[in-house]
């Protein structure tokens, strides 16, 4: 099958998503298919006379790729690509994407789970892994997200406008323009800082307790995964990406009763068919010291490397993560069919 991996883009997101579709895209040619990578912002600077030969490209065009401790400057990645920078898909991107047989999404954030590049593909007739359009735009938004899981009876975090709180960017991902505020001086800080990376900010509850996750594939759930933080700190950016001391763990099966595991499982299935996604998703949750469930948000494209936590539920199940990036794959062509 030819298969183009789609990453990278320009959200802050960006490098998360270079080792997804990296990881993807290798797992993928592994069972055979003719997968190649290709970065939706930088497109195909050097294209061949026949553009279909790049599905037999050496490596897929996979370079090495690692996640730091900071977001990506995006001014150095719009500089990478010149121009005047304001398309967000880089040359060839759309002219590939038509010869494949399916795209597999391995971006994240902003025009990548917002919905653009799945309703770009629909017009276009190719189809794509994951959720639909709409789906996709609902969860990300976590105004709109807040307000599927109240009308379902599921708690979220209640807002506030005082300390302790959770400063989130409404568009965000990955803990970038996230921030934990105990003080009135936290939450003033925070709020300059979100807003570096976008306008449209929501302050939360800060909830104390177990963080976490729950996959969902073919519309069942998977086992629950338990995450915690390094000593001291929270499970941000560098906690979740990095290893050894900064990185957090990850326990799967999580710690918790079979009661909360069954409860767990059952919101994150009545959030996935709640919110109209498709294929996979995966939600977050905390669950406080009273046992009471509070879930974070919902995530359409979660990270996909083999240490991702989707991956680690699926291996828990007993599906490796070729196999899991290829029944990806299955499941999307016959939603689209």
């Amino acid at each position: 099958m030819k298969i183009v991996v789609l990453g990278g883009g320009i959200s802050t997101e960006r490098q998360v998503s270079l080792v997804t579709s990296t990881s993807v895209c290798g797992a993928l040619r592994s069972r055979g298919h003719r997968a190649v990578f290709v970065d939706m912002f930088l497109g195909l600077r050097t294209q061949p006379k026949e553009l279909e030969s790049l599905f037999d490209a050496e490596d897929g065009l996979c370079g090495h790729v690692e996640i730091g401790h900071s977001a990506p400057d995006l001014d150095e990645v719009r500089a990478l690509r010149g121009g005047d920078g304001k398309s967000r898909l880089g040359e060839g991107v759309l002219d590939i994407c038509r010869l494949a047989d399916c795209v597999f999404l391995g971006l994240h954030g902003l025009d990548g789970e917002d919905g653009k590049i799945q309703a770009t593909l629909d017009l276009l007739g190719v189809p794509y892994t994951g959720s639909s359009p709409l789906g996709s735009a609902i969860a990300l938004d976590k105004e709109m997200a807040r307000e599927i899981m109240q009308f379902n009876g599921i708690a979220a975090a209640p807002l506030t406008e005082v300390p302790p709180c959770v400063v989130k960017c409404v568009h965000g991902g990955s803990s970038i323009g996230t921030y934990l505020c105990d003080t009135q001086a936290e939450l003033q800080q925070a709020l300059v800082e979100a807003r570096r990376y976008q306008d449209d900010i929501i302050i939360e509850r800060k909830i104390e307790g177990t963080e976490l996750t729950v996959p969902v594939l073919d519309g069942r759930a998977l086992s629950p995964i338990e995450i915690v933080p390094p000593q001291g700190g929270s499970f941000d950016y560098v906690a979740k990406y990095q290893s050894g001391a900064e990185g957090a763990r990850e326990i799967c099966p999580a710690r918790i009763s079979d009661e909360k595991t069954r409860e767990l499982q059952a919101i994150a299935e009545k959030l996935h068919r709640a919110m109209k996604l498709s294929v996979y998703s995966r939600a977050d949750f905390i669950m406080d010291r009273h046992g009471k469930v509070w879930c974070l948000e919902v995530n359409t494209l979660p990270g996909m490397t083999p240490n991702s936590l989707i991956p680690k539920a699926a291996a828990f199940a007993g599906m490796d993560y070729p196999t899991l990036c290829e029944r990806i794959v299955e499941l999307s062509l016959e939603v689209r069919r």
